[in-house]
């Protein structure tokens, strides 16, 4: 597999019983790219994030993410990785910096309160910093996840479905989020429903269908209203 590559997956499956949700994707990201796949419920987009991130065990196939296997090199791929699903996976009776400072001790990082500052600022959140996350709206609890997931600086960042859920004013918040991640020139994968967000923010889209990866091409190939009419196209065909 090739060394230089950022995210690389081969003849990647998963089956649960006999359904497969994963069904031999092929997949190279390199260094600094953003990419974002797209696809309906059921296509296998959170399964194969899951297994990216080394939460599943491949049926078949090999990952790669900096040249490690997150199954053989699940500790050292977990500090060089960040992920952020649409579940928090945020204590709610404690405070948000409280929250970022157990999450800092987790990975051993070094002057975990001055770290959790920065990321709360980062965000917008540290007028709220000690207050109970419970009390928290979900774009408040969207942005902490954020700040949870960047804690440790990572080199390759995932996303579940980011803005479900988002208002407004936080789908703004998250999109500049973004954009200062990608500014930073990490490499993102990121799956989500909202087509003119994502098309915006990545360098490259895909399209998922049934498991299989059916579209890959550069984002500044498509308008958004061509990405609407490949997506409804590729999803029917793979569908039907």
């Amino acid at each position: 597999m090739a060394a230089e590559a950022a995210i690389e997956v081969r003849n990647l499956r998963r089956s649960f019983g006999p359904l497969p949700a994963v069904d031999g994707v092929d997949l190279v990201v390199r260094p600094g790219q953003f990419i974002t796949i797209f696809g309906p419920n059921g296509a296998g987009k959170t399964t194969l994030l899951r297994l990216l991130c080394g939460l599943l065990k491949p049926t078949q196939g090999e990952i790669r993410l900096m040249g490690l296997s997150p199954l053989k090199n699940g500790r050292e791929v977990k500090r060089r990785i960040g992920f952020i699903a649409h579940s928090p996976f945020l204590y709610g009776g404690l405070s948000a910096r409280e929250n970022l400072i157990f999450y800092a001790r987790l990975y051993s990082l070094p002057g975990a309160a001055e770290r959790a500052s920065e990321r709360l600022r980062e965000v917008g959140l540290m007028t709220r910093a000690d207050d109970p996350v419970r009390t928290f709206s979900r774009g408040m609890q969207q942005r902490l996840t954020i700040a949870r997931a960047l804690l440790h600086d990572p080199e390759v960042v995932f996303l579940d479905e980011p803005y479900t859920g988002l208002d407004q004013q936080a789908s703004r918040m998250l999109r500049s989020l973004l954009d200062a991640i990608r500014g930073r020139g990490r490499t993102v994968l990121m799956v989500t429903h909202n087509l003119e967000e994502g098309l915006e923010l990545s360098s490259r889209v895909a399209i998922m269908s049934r498991g299989r990866i059916v579209e890959d091409r550069p984002a500044s190939d498509l308008t958004r209203v061509q990405l609407e009419t490949l997506y409804a196209a590729k999803v029917e065909a793979w569908t039907s």
